[in-house]
């Protein structure tokens, strides 16, 4: 009895996280409304140093939960400035929360709010944070010959015009690699090869559309690129065989 107790308490242990980001959520983006309003005759500088300003007390809101609540331990190799910077941050993508890595960086340099996404279009579709996501200074691009590269280019030179600190989140892969799903791994290794490219294991063949975008567009702008690399405990197995990384509600 006791014990079912326990386990019945330990699986319910993701609800008080998710109560407290989700029930916060609409307060939340309606504080950012109305200072949306408000703001609408001020310069846009004002605007967005609030906006970055909220948008980072709900992620530290986040982040205190994934550091202190999971008990995941977070192991950083590198150099990573302490100075806020602007950047475009790279990294391989494997799980969902690997956009709670980009946000771990950006904390330790004081530069959370200035965090910004490069997002497949499906995602505006969420509920609230779809529609925050893209007025933060998000970017929603679709694939391949749907790929607008004219609005993603008006869109950053906009942020770069108006001065906008960038910490520009871009996932190259624009699919998370599950090694369950191997038709994906397939395809995206058979592409390399008839393309002449290297072949690759560990992730897949990375979407180079929005990236070179960024780069050629932000060039003049950036202090710097992040070339950053996530690794999970547990997800190579005895025999040297990789596993689906852990995700957010596995963690939690």
């Amino acid at each position: 009895m006791l014990l079912s107790l326990v386990l019945h308490m330990y699986s319910m242990c993701c609800v008080l996280p998710a109560a407290v980001l989700l029930g916060t959520a609409p307060t939340y983006v309606l504080a950012w409304g109305a200072w949306r309003l408000l703001s609408a005759f001020l310069p846009s500088r004002f605007y967005q140093a609030v906006d970055d300003r909220l948008y980072c007390i709900y992620q530290s809101m986040v982040l205190f939960f994934f550091e202190n609540y999971t008990g995941v331990q977070i192991l950083l190799y590198g150099d990573l400035p302490k100075n806020k910077e602007n950047i475009i941050y790279l990294a391989n993508h494997q799980s969902t929360v690997d956009w709670i890595v980009a946000d771990i960086l950006a904390i330790r340099q004081n530069a959370l709010g200035h965090v910004r996404y490069v997002l497949k279009d499906g995602l505006k579709w969420l509920p609230l944070y779809g529609c925050y996501f893209y007025q933060h200074g998000g970017i929603y691009v679709k694939r391949s010959a749907k790929f607008n590269e004219k609005e993603m280019r008006k869109k950053l030179q906009s942020y770069i015009n108006a001065g906008t600190p960038m910490y520009l989140v871009i996932f190259p892969e624009g699919t998370r690699y599950n090694p369950e799903l191997t038709k994906v791994i397939s395809a995206s290794q058979t592409f390399a090869a008839q393309e002449g490219l290297p072949v690759l294991k560990h992730v897949l063949t990375p979407r180079i559309k929005a990236t070179h975008v960024a780069f050629d567009s932000m060039k003049n702008y950036l202090d710097a690129i992040y070339d950053v690399t996530v690794a999970f405990e547990g997800t190579v197995d005895d025999k040297g065989q990789r596993k689906e990384a852990p995700s957010m509600a596995d963690c939690l």
